[in-house]
């Protein structure tokens, strides 16, 4: 043995070492980590054909062996790190050949190209990152973040330390938009690190707030760090959770979970969404707290600009919070009662299936061990008894194809059940109430008779709603019978949307902030999955920024705002209009909203080719573009070479000698707590996406494999790589602040200013461990 260490050992020292002085030879990383698989893998084989690379292999034919086995030890929980006393014998690490590995790795890294990268199950997943960072990049080429900071800095900057704050909503603002750290980091020191300097803000606090502020975009989604670990996380828990299914005598995961072993990345979003605001509270409650302790290092500062009229804070209150308030609560408490609710007649041409139990309960007596001690004796009691009581009652009642008779008697009962008050309507309402409400509160001195006519527009129609319209009433009935309704309110808000504009605040935020809750709410609602909601996503931003370089340049924009509403009356026909046209028995009206939505459809592809022209013309288009295809081809580079990379650690056995060594701690906790630490020393030196395609498929089957919830481990990884990006001396936020800070800004200022904002992520991570609902609260509480 060489130095006294395994040969597996040897493979994997000189793997790391290779990748390590790869990526700092100065080679881009793509090609870095490629080539380090390929240097590495003929060193390994080299010195393994020299006889100097021996494997201490455990001997399974000797008599401790059989022992060890007849005691009911299972085979595959013996290895050398829990049972170092069993006779070993020597082997190549290459069992059949280094030219056999070679082979093999051919064959499988062509496997793995297709299956992860040109027509795989995740590559339409991946096709979201594409998207996501054309967003982030347009958005941010359209100096739209510019506008955010300085707005914010007007809202925020009168307060103790309101520059800070103002730059951690920003922060989080544009971590929903583009999920980029480097992007946001920069972004942020160029606008507004000059701007805390010179209002006499601690250069500590300014570097630290910026840098921390940057690294939200791992988080808060639409993250593109949870998008890829959403693409590995699904298979590594579907896989662990099978194999942790039969090592307990279970059939499958599901009798053993009692529920799909399946984590999708919308759920992941799901998870990261409370995780991420908390950290943003955690920045901008420190930053208060340290100006109200250094008050002459974060002053409060009154910025210049800013529009429309002085409110009173009872007009503010009532009509920006009061109101707006009233209209979502009274809805909801409507919803509760029956008043408001869904109108559809749709049957399923099959009845549901009857109610199984929580649990299988028909299972061997291993695998009912292993389920109460996951599930506990109560519920293994209870699913007994439900059990009991399907058998006693005749079994589960099957599914069966239901009659012309019983369809209609079903209609008729969800007909006569209706809410007097549809969803969408009701939806509709609430969202004109709000916008007629900010337009009183932003010139509460103008006319306000055109918003009452509003108002009353907006009564009228849940008036017409509800004596009128029945769950019955053909889509187009109704259509006629809202028309009026709907004119008065879209007249009204039409007006309204004229004095919001006056209104800073409103202006720039809103509209971004509509485009994220649009990206976000279609996946956090189930409505789409990421790949779409991301096309939204960069389509909207496109228009967004559209919208402003034509108001920059004097023109009208006028084409933009007609495509948006176009894309708002294509969502609002698709939702009551049957569009299928090709089916039997499809009416007039059916066609007539087919060709109205196929007109909407052209006109916004029109709208979004106009906007296209406007950003190519102003110089916008062209390096956003160029930006998303070198970002893009990036990481799909490092996907391919990553792969390269696990398949030779996986040729030599490096990756089951690892996998070996964690499972050998008998305490999943201790086990999760040793990979979160070399993941957080691992993202000093490597990026997260070398990270996310090389370490984390190598011990994953370990932590998915546990008794963990998926989302959890995810969002943990998610927010550990975010403190190790954070963390003096090494980490990537310090970098990128260090190249665009003044030379006035040492480094040690930014060493000293980030640690608190360190200390605040241990105590986040911390709070996740031992409050994990957290995580699991809003996925939890939506459906999915």
């Amino acid at each position: 043995m060489l130095f006294g260490l395994d040969g597996v050992e040897i493979g994997l020292i000189i793997v790391f070492l290779t990748l390590f002085s790869a990526i700092l030879s100065g080679f881009p990383v793509a090609f870095a980590i490629g080539g380090a698989g390929v240097i590495s893998f003929f060193i390994i084989a080299a010195l393994d054909s020299a006889g100097l690379l021996i494997h201490q292999a455990i001997d399974t034919g000797s008599e401790a062996y059989r022992t060890l086995v007849a005691s009911g030890v299972r085979e595959d929980a013996i290895s050398i790190f829990r049972y170092p006393d069993l006779p070993r014998y020597a082997m190549p690490v290459f069992e059949r050949g280094w030219e056999v590995a070679l082979d093999r790795n051919v064959s499988f890294i062509v496997n793995r190209i297709n299956e992860r990268v040109i027509a795989g199950a995740s590559i339409e997943t991946l096709l979201a990152v594409l998207m996501f960072v054309m967003m982030g990049i347009v958005l941010e080429r359209s100096k739209i973040a510019n506008d955010l900071l300085t707005t914010m800095a007007r809202v925020f900057g009168p307060l103790p330390g309101g520059l800070a704050v103002s730059i951690v909503v920003v922060g989080a603002f544009l971590a929903a938009s583009t999920g980029i750290v480097g992007a946001t980091v920069v972004t942020m020191g160029l606008l507004a690190l000059p701007t805390m300097l010179r209002n006499n803000y601690s250069p500590e606090l300014a570097t630290g707030v910026i840098a921390a502020s940057g690294t939200l975009g791992q988080i808060i989604p639409p993250s593109i760090v949870i998008v890829l670990l959403g693409t590995l996380a699904g298979d590594l828990y579907a896989t662990a959770q099978e194999d942790r299914a039969q090592l307990a005598g279970c059939s499958d995961a599901l009798t053993l979970l009692g529920e799909p072993a399946v984590v999708s990345v919308g759920t992941l979003f799901q998870a990261a969404l409370l995780p991420g605001i908390l950290l943003a509270v955690l920045y901008a409650l420190y930053a208060f707290g340290f100006a109200m302790f250094r008050p002459q290092s974060a002053p409060p500062v009154q910025l210049e600009g800013g529009g429309g009229e002085p409110v009173t804070r009872g007009e503010a209150f009532t009509w920006y919070l009061g109101v707006p308030a009233l209209l979502i609560v009274g809805t909801i408490v409507l919803g509760q009662v029956g008043l408001v609710g869904s109108q559809s007649t749709q049957i399923d041409s099959y009845s549901d299936s009857g109610q199984m139990a929580s649990l299988r309960t028909n299972v061997g007596p291993e695998c009912q061990a292993a389920m109460i001690d996951l599930h506990g004796q109560d519920a293994w009691d209870t699913a007994v008894a439900e059990q009991k009581a399907i058998d006693e009652a005749g079994g589960v009642e099957q599914s069966h194809r239901l009659s012309p008779e019983e369809i209609e008697e079903a209609r008729a009962a969800k007909i006569a059940n209706a809410a007097p008050i549809g969803t969408g309507i009701a939806v509709i309402a609430v969202i004109l109430g709000i916008v007629l409400a900010w337009a009183r509160a932003v010139s509460p001195s103008s006319d306000p008779k055109p918003l009452y006519i509003g108002a009353g527009g907006i009564a009228l129609g849940l008036l017409v709603d509800v004596l009128f319209i029945k769950a019955n009433t053909s889509p187009m009935a109704t259509v006629l019978m809202m028309l009026i309704p709907w004119a008065i309110s879209f007249w009204a808000a039409g007006k309204a949307s004229t004095r919001l504009a006056q209104n800073d605040l409103i202006r720039v935020v809103f509209p971004p902030l509509v485009l994220i809750v649009a990206v976000l709410g279609s996946i956090l609602g189930g409505i789409t999955n990421p790949t779409p909601a991301a096309a939204l996503g960069a389509a909207g931003a496109i228009m967004l920024a559209a919208y402003r370089k034509l108001n920059e340049e004097g023109r009208s924009p006028k084409i933009i705002l007609m495509s948006t509403f176009a894309v708002a009356i294509m969502l609002l026909i698709g939702m009551n209009f049957d569009l299928r046209v090709g089916t039997q028995g499809a009416g007039a009206d059916t066609w007539i909203a087919f060709m109205v939505a196929q007109a909407a459809y052209l006109y916004a592809l029109f709208g979004l080719l106009f906007a296209c022209y406007v950003l190519y013309k102003a110089g916008v288009l062209t390096p956003a573009v160029r930006e998303t295809a070198k970002v893009t081809s990036m990481v799909f580079t490092i996907l391919v070479a990553s792969q390269l990379l696990n398949l030779v650690v996986i040729s030599f056995g490096g990756e089951h000698y690892i996998q070996s060594f964690l499972q050998s701690f008998d305490d999943e906790h201790k086990v999760f707590l040793i990979v979160m630490l070399v993941l957080f020393i691992l993202g000093f030196v490597l990026d997260f996406l070398e990270i996310i395609y090389i370490v984390v498929p190598i011990v994953g089957p370990v932590i998915y494999g546990g008794s963990f919830d998926p989302k959890w481990v995810t969002i943990m990884i998610a927010v550990n790589l975010q403190t190790s990006f954070l963390t003096p001396p090494f980490g990537f936020a310090l970098f990128y602040l260090r190249g665009v800070a003044p030379s006035s800004v040492t480094t040690g200022h930014i060493y000293r200013g980030v640690i608190p904002f360190v200390l605040i992520q241990v105590a986040g991570l911390a709070l996740l461990w031992f409050a994990p609902g957290i995580v699991t609260i809003v996925p939890d509480l939506i459906p999915n």
